[in-house]
């Protein structure tokens, strides 16, 4: 299939388009030497999508730096939220979990990046659309998978893809890692709450789950920030049209009410950790965003608790 193809299917408008954005961040971020996160594919799906063939993969390619709203500072909060969720899902395979499911896998490359152990297995679930020029540009890679990689392609927004994950082979009697790393910003607020729901319903106890969120409302100052300006302006990525603008169900709390242990951080929370030189600013769209993660833990008798 031509990239042309891929065009007319939807994979370089709306959300496939920001997901050539997080891969053009992440291609940008693995060549610089202070990289959270490397991802050597990540360039050449920019490469092979006609609308994206001029964006920069490295950080030379960006005028002003780190200065620069789009690709310095939204970039390097791709590259530092990758690290994160990378390292969360790392520290789940060290307690023996082998199946894991990236909701919204987008152009995700983790399946081929990072160091599986033998017998495990990586879920893939986002449109169809997405997934095909995915596994095309991978193909002409000749790259290899560190894990066994199923691909699936359904709508999260709706109630069918929890069947089409078991009938993929999700055993939910055993620890599941899940991952919604930038996918919960565009779903209707009735729809995070059944996926919620569903990853629950599936996870044995010692499943994890990691998701990303925004909190409260933005002011109109914040939504008039250089970020939003930028990426508009100069890529055709509207992010504020694409977020949906119904208020946001309080998943964590939900999950804590199932017997999920959540943690909450901020993107600043990890800077010192990891050296990125990201720190707020004002009237900052990042400033908004948590990272959520969950260890399930329900109680022996399957009620549900309060923490």
């Amino acid at each position: 299939m031509t990239a042309t193809a891929y065009e007319s299917n939807g994979v370089e408008r709306g959300v496939g388009l920001t997901a050539l954005l997080v891969a053009a961040a992440r291609a940008i971020e693995t060549h610089r030497p202070d990289a959270p996160a490397r991802d050597e594919y990540a360039e050449h799906f920019v490469r092979a999508a006609p609308a994206c063939a001029d964006w920069p993969v490295r950080p030379e390619e960006v005028p002003g730096g780190d200065a620069d709203p789009l690709w310095g500072r939204l970039g390097r909060y791709f590259g530092l939220r990758t690290r994160v969720f990378d390292d969360h899902l790392l520290d789940r395979v060290e307690t023996g979990t082998r199946q894991l499911v990236l909701l919204g896998a987008g152009l995700d490359t983790r399946a081929y990046r990072l160091p599986w152990p033998s017998g495990s297995t990586v879920f893939e679930i986002d449109q169809e659309p997405v997934l095909a020029f995915k596994q095309h540009t991978l193909d002409g890679l000749a790259a290899t998978s560190r894990a066994r990689r199923v691909p699936i392609a359904a709508d999260l927004r709706g109630d069918d893809w929890p069947h089409a994950l078991l009938a993929a082979g999700l055993d939910p009697a055993h620890p599941t890692a899940w991952l919604a790393e930038g996918l919960l910003l565009y779903l209707p607020a009735a729809a995070e709450r059944r996926l919620i729901a569903a990853v629950t319903a599936l996870s044995a106890p010692g499943s994890s789950l990691g998701y990303e969120v925004k909190e409260g409302v933005e002011s109109a100052a914040v939504r008039n920030s250089p970020i939003y300006t930028a990426a508009r302006e100069r890529i055709g990525v509207d992010l504020l049209a694409l977020f949906d603008p119904d208020p946001r169900p309080d998943s964590a709390t939900t999950l804590t009410h199932h017997g999920w242990h959540t943690t909450t951080h901020t993107p600043f929370d990890h800077t010192p950790r990891l050296g990125t030189g990201l720190h707020p600013e004002p009237h900052d769209p990042l400033s908004t965003n948590r990272w959520i993660t969950g260890i399930h833990q329900p109680s022996p008798d399957g009620t549900t608790t309060d923490h």
